[in-house]
C-alpha cells in the first residue's frame, strides 16, 4: 500500500489515547477516507458522533477547506477533553458534549454533507434521525462492521440487519467496504426514501 500521510496532530492524539486507555481508536484508512470525502465538499459542513480523543476528528479536519466547519459530538467529557485540548484551537471545530441522538433530533433536515456515526447513535439508535440530516450527495458513513474484538454479546447480530435496512432505501446509495474494520458509505440521491 502507498504511504499515506498522516495529519499533524494524529500523533499528540494517539499517545494521549494510549495514556487513558482509550481502546476504540479509528483506524488510519478509516482516517484516510474520511479526509477525501470531505475534501470534495469544500466550504462543507461536517458531523461526527463519537469524537472519543478525537482521532478521527484530526483526519476529519485535516481534508477540510479554510471554509468548512466540523460539529463533533461525544456523551464522554472525559476522553473528548483530549480532542479539546489537542484540536480545539481550530476555528472549524465545534465539540458538544452532548447525547448524538438528541442532537440529531434538533437538527434541519439536510443540512451536513457528510454524517460520520462512530457511536451507536446515528448508527443502531437514531439511524433515521442521522440519515436524515445527510444533504442530497452528501454522504453517510459507519465503520467497525467487521468482526472486533471489542464488541459486545449479541453485537455482530446487528450489522447485517443495519446493512440490509440502508440497502434498502431508495433514496440513498450504499457501498459497503472491505476497509479499515469494516465501512459502509452511503451518498443521498434523492430527498425521501
Amino acid at each position: 500500500m502507498a504511504y499515506i500521510a498522516c495529519p499533524a496532530t494524529l500523533y499528540a492524539l494517539d499517545t494521549r489515547s494510549k495514556a487513558a486507555h482509550f481502546g476504540m481508536p479509528s483506524e488510519p484508512l478509516l482516517g484516510a477516507l474520511l479526509r477525501v470525502l470531505v475534501a470534495s465538499k469544500p466550504g462543507g459542513r461536517f458531523l461526527e458522533l463519537g469524537t472519543g480523543t478525537g482521532i478521527s476528528t484530526s483526519w476529519i479536519l485535516d481534508g477540510m477547506d479554510a471554509d468548512s466547519i466540523l460539529v463533533s459530538l461525544d456523551n464522554e467529557a472525559g476522553m473528548q477533553q483530549i480532542a479539546a485540548e489537542i484540536l480545539g484551537h481550530d476555528k472549524r471545530l465545534t465539540l458538544l458534549t452532548e447525547d448524538g441522538k438528541a442532537f440529531l433530533q434538533k437538527q434541519p433536515a439536510q443540512s451536513f454533507d457528510l454524517v460520520f456515526a462512530d457511536a451507536l447513535p446515528g448508527k443502531y439508535d437514531g439511524l433515521e434521525d442521522a440519515l436524515s440530516v445527510v444533504k442530497i450527495g452528501g454522504f453517510y458513513v459507519i465503520d467497525d462492521m467487521l468482526p472486533q474484538p471489542n464488541w459486545p454479546e449479541g453485537h455482530a447480530e446487528k450489522i447485517p440487519i443495519l446493512i440490509e435496512r440502508l440497502s434498502a432505501r431508495r433514496d440513498f446509495s450504499i457501498l459497503p467496504l472491505r476497509w479499515s474494520s469494516g465501512v459502509v458509505i452511503a451518498v443521498r440521491i434523492a430527498s425521501n426514501q
